[in-house]
């Protein structure tokens, strides 16, 4: 196998790729849904609204009917995971080398060759973008989450993504979610 500039990959790189998609992904989803359960508990409303989009979605079939196409048909439910993600996301941050110089606005250049470090995290807490970067808008309609969509991007992210609609609609279709007032999460 070859890289994509034609470099060829040792053993122990196609091993550390394998690793990678077999792997890597379940630790970020696990983290994704242990923090969207978190923060449904604590927001007992939007929990009772992604358990009624559950519910009517299936209208009497029983969860394990649940189809690939009924995932799109979960928009609320979509808002608080990607929402719950923006709040507390898997991956704080990534690099990228970049390709070609990029002109930024201010007139500066970033050469290529240059590895640029991008804060996710940082991103979806600054309050030039989000009005109060610290709460849960899950409600307001309006849920971007930075980086979705954006070349480079997790080749796994829309398999993650509809592993978090099925896991998070079988247990709301299943169980209530509380928070343990004696048990807060660590800082």
């Amino acid at each position: 196998s070859q890289d994509e500039d034609g470099n060829i990959l040792s053993d122990e790189d196609i091993a550390a790729e394998a690793d990678t998609f077999m792997f890597e992904g379940h630790d970020t989803t696990a983290s994704g849904l242990a923090w969207l359960f978190y923060n449904l508990a604590g927001h007992p409303e939007y929990q009772e609204r992604c358990r009624q989009e559950v519910r009517e979605l299936l209208a009497g079939r029983d969860t394990e009917d649940l189809e690939w196409e009924d995932l799109s048909r979960l928009p609320f439910t979509t808002m608080c995971i990607k929402e719950s993600l923006r709040l507390h996301p898997p991956v704080t941050a990534v690099s990228r080398r970049c390709t070609e110089d990029v002109a930024l606005r201010d007139g500066r250049v970033i050469p290529k060759g240059v590895i640029c470090l991008m804060s996710i995290y940082g991103t979806h807490h600054n309050p030039e973008l989000w009005p109060d970067p610290e709460v849960g808008t899950c409600g307001s309609g309006d849920v971007p989450v930075a980086v979705v969509g954006t070349a480079g991007n997790c080749i796994g992210q829309s398999f993650a993504m509809a592993e978090m609609k099925v896991v998070t609609a079988l247990t709301l279709s299943r169980f209530l979610l509380r928070r343990d007032p004696a048990r807060p999460p660590p800082r």
